[in-house]
């Protein structure tokens, strides 16, 4: 172990000194190279205790944000030839914890707990929202446990996981947040993240999904969290409602634990519902057919759930709204990026439009609430308007940082509000492979569209232009 120190140790002095010498070069050519100007000496260091906010990384990547693939390829050779199998040995896995107190449960009354990944000398931490839907009466959260039981219960989840996406500890994956500290919440209470009730004979279940999100961020504390400089809550999905749901909560909470200087911020991917009248009407049987309103009136009760205050002062008697992006927002004080599909499948399905032209069975909706942990997965893969999500969410981050230091202006080519121009779904070339919910085989944008009942004939007569055009144009992605 101390000769894997050592040399991770002097990895890092390389690397370092890499970085060193790349702004050397680059000062030089920026000069003119042959002529510098005389070296000017710097300013001596100030050395800062903990309760400083000014916050250091080890490595910086933003300086070979173009070249990161020749880049990456190096430092791992780098890393190989001084400790040999270092890459194998890197332990990029999160690893579970139970809540230290065992009264706040998954719905079961198994002990609710978290994954995690330290990242020593990063000040960054980001906490994920596992989605996954809900239930909202006895019968529901039964045929949920019988067949989601994962969802609800904490009996079968595994020692580690790995993460990926915007929890992946690799920079090439995760450019802006390869080396935070990592956690990972499973979504186990079915309750958007709401509840506040223990199980009792009534409900049959314990609904403490907001509870388990302060005690995650207690027992974080007293393993590195007091002293972070910038807490990301992040979710997809019912995680990402959970992230309007509780990002205030959660900054108010560490305010009131003595540690105010945190900067809590949400990333809400995929959790902005909206309230809309059912293409189809239907009776309030289950989850699949039950209007999004109603499902929500029945859940807060069966719940026990608790909204933000101030949501609540506005919404009062009508909690319900809280619950939805639009309605929630104007309320919450602390900064939130929103990722939302323009055509997002659990919004079509509870809004009675079917991606099949049939009502949704059982196999499809268990696919519908697996789609929650993969949204993220493609966030280095998808653009809109040619800015990737990660590259955005950078742009937010720093945006953030010069408003702190009274600087209001955006920073230059630095894009955080991106509205895509699909009129269909899928015309955006980037998005990820279409699938069959019935075969998993893939589908191009024709096949799709078909697949949903648009009359391509009919489209290209409105759109006054010959079908066959039209075709290409759908094809192309254009």
């Amino acid at each position: 172990l101390a000769e894997k120190m050592t040399a991770m140790r002097l990895i890092s002095w390389l690397l370092l000194l890499v970085f060193m010498q790349s702004g050397v070069f680059a000062a030089r050519r920026f000069r003119g190279g042959r002529n510098p100007q005389p070296r000017r000496t710097p300013p001596s260091p100030t050395y800062r205790d903990r309760g400083d906010t000014t916050e250091s990384f080890p490595l910086d990547f933003t300086a070979v944000e173009e070249n990161m693939d020749n880049f990456m390829t190096q430092v791992k050779n780098l890393a190989q030839s001084l400790y040999p199998c270092s890459a194998q040995k890197l332990d990029y896995d999160m690893k579970l914890h139970f809540l230290e107190n065992t009264s706040v449960t998954c719905n079961d009354g198994t002990p609710a707990g978290y994954y995690m990944k330290e990242s020593r000398g990063s000040r960054r931490w980001l906490i994920f929202l596992e989605g996954g839907w809900y239930c909202f009466n006895k019968e529901n959260c039964d045929s949920r446990y019988d067949t989601m039981r994962r969802l609800m219960s904490s009996s079968k989840w595994p020692q580690t996981k790995t993460g990926t996406g915007i929890l992946s500890p690799l920079p090439e994956e995760n450019p802006h947040w390869w080396n935070a500290n990592m956690v990972f919440i499973p979504y186990c209470s079915s309750d958007v993240w709401s509840g506040a009730s223990a199980k009792t004979d009534h409900s049959g279940y314990a609904f403490m999904g907001s509870l388990i999100i302060q005690e995650v961020v207690k027992d974080l504390l007293t393993k590195g969290l007091d002293n972070a400089k910038v807490l990301l809550l992040a979710g997809s999905s019912a995680g990402g409602t959970g992230v309007l749901l509780n990002v205030d909560p959660v900054a108010e909470l560490l305010e009131g634990l003595g540690h105010p200087g945190i900067q809590v911020r949400g990333l809400a991917d995929s959790g902005w519902f909206l309230d809309n009248k059912q293409y189809r009407s239907t009776d309030c049987h289950d989850t699949i057919s039950c209007a999004p309103t109603e499902a929500i009136k029945r859940g807060i009760k069966y719940w026990g759930s608790v909204v933000p205050e101030r949501c609540r002062q506005v919404h009062l008697g009508e909690e319900w709204n809280c619950f939805f992006g639009y309605r929630v927002f104007p309320s919450i004080k602390s900064p939130v990026f929103v990722v939302q599909w323009l055509f997002d499948e659990a919004q079509l399905t509870v809004d009675n439009i079917h991606l099949t032209g049939q009502p949704v069975q059982e196999g499809q909706w268990r696919y519908i609430q697996n789609l929650a942990p993969a949204n993220l997965h493609y966030w280095i893969d998808v653009q809109v308007k040619g800015t990737s999500l990660p590259r955005a969410l950078h742009c937010w981050d720093r945006s953030l940082q010069d408003n702190s230091r009274n600087n209001k202006a955006p920073p230059k080519g630095c894009p955080v509000h991106l509205i895509d121009s699909c009129p269909w779904p899928h015309c955006n070339p980037t998005c990820p492979t279409i699938r069959d919910q019935f075969t998993g085989q893939e589908m191009n944008v024709i096949q799709f569209l078909m697949h949903m009942g648009f009359d391509v004939q009919k489209m290209a007569q409105q759109q006054g232009m010959d079908p066959s055009k039209l075709l290409g144009m759908l094809s192309s992605g254009s």
